[in-house]
């Protein structure tokens, strides 16, 4: 049995695998320009964030209907129960779908199908975090925020991911006051391509309360001082930062020193399709590229519990981080 952990940071579309896709389309009458699903697997070869992007968009053609946005989430339930997961908080992009003239209800309702009935049916407690697409306009998230509002008892907070450099969260100041007057948490993606500059004002002008990635915090030591005396978490992606050439090789992830300086870091899976592997598999990965011990990997597992949004059943949680301390390597 894999040691349990919850996941923080994943992107439901980037859990879309070449053989569901091909079957969604399929399905939904939707041409791919990949003969097959090596073929497009091939094309999982990114050169950088913007290059994984272009064909993550794309791909997203093949979701229609409430029962693709279901069979999608199931799938990857299936396979964080497999790797450990107990607990997901999920991202989705409404505003890549809105774009395409989806309905919100389809997206959030297909999706809840299979969330609903995650705790039953795969053993893992879910989430949903609704993200901003920061190379949109501001004006285009306020507008989704506004679609999302008959949907928020389905939905615990919100996020901004997408192309990082050139769009600062200050961008999004207005509708991140909207959302926590609604009540919803706060993440935000930043310091992953931008600066660290980008984690201190997600920090300062969005009220963020986790930093999805928030790699080069490293480049700033007073950063990390302060990252590590507020106690705020960081969900990072190893494969991900690997692949998208954050990172030259795995085994030079500064994660251990990270960890030594008393950051509170959590692994995920990012966009686990595209990326090479899912949360267990990270975990794997990064056991096996930076010598993790037993106590590192269990500081890890019990950080993504102490970080995630189970503030309305501690109990759950006290369940969860009482099953990585009961587990045995």
């Amino acid at each position: 049995m894999p040691l349990p952990k919850a996941e923080l940071h994943l992107h439901i579309e980037g859990t879309l695998e070449p053989e569901l896709a091909f079957e969604l389309a399929a399905r939904n009458g939707v041409e791919l320009p990949y003969a097959s699903t090596d073929e497009l697997r091939k094309a999982y070869d990114f050169e950088d964030l913007q290059s994984f992007l272009n064909l993550y968009y794309e791909l997203m053609a093949v979701l229609r209907t409430e029962r693709d946005f279901e069979d999608l989430a199931n799938a990857y339930l299936a396979r964080a129960a497999a790797q450990g997961v107990r607990h997901a908080e999920i991202f989705f992009d409404p505003q890549a779908h809105l774009a395409r003239g989806m309905e919100m209800g389809t997206v959030v309702e297909g999706l809840w199908r299979a969330l609903g009935r995650s705790a039953e049916n795969h053993g893992i407690s879910t989430q949903l975090i609704m993200c901003f697409l920061r190379d949109e306009s501001a004006e285009s998230a306020l507008e989704t925020l506004v679609a999302a509002k008959p949907y928020l008892d389905r939905i615990v907070g919100v996020g901004l991911d997408s192309a990082e450099v050139g769009h600062p969260p200050v961008k999004f100041r207005e509708v991140y006051e909207a959302a926590a007057a609604l009540g919803l948490r706060r993440v935000a993606h930043a310091g992953e391509e931008g600066p660290p500059e980008y984690i201190v004002e997600a920090l300062d002008v969005l009220g963020v309360e986790r930093i999805d990635h928030g790699l080069r915090c490293v480049e700033s030591p007073e950063l990390v001082a302060r990252l590590v005396r507020d106690r705020v978490p960081l969900t990072l992606c190893p494969l991900s930062n690997v692949r998208l050439r954050t990172v030259d090789v795995l085994a030079d992830h500064p994660l251990p020193a990270m960890l030594d300086a008393g950051l509170m870091c959590t692994v995920n899976s990012d966009d686990p399709a595209y990326f090479g592997g899912y949360a267990g598999d990270n975990f794997d990965a990064v056991r096996s590229a930076l010598g993790l011990g037993e106590e590192r990997l269990r500081e890890l597992a019990r950080n993504s519990f102490l970080a995630s949004f189970l503030e309305h059943d501690e109990e759950l949680r006290a369940r969860y981080l009482a099953e990585v301390d009961a587990y045995e390597f």
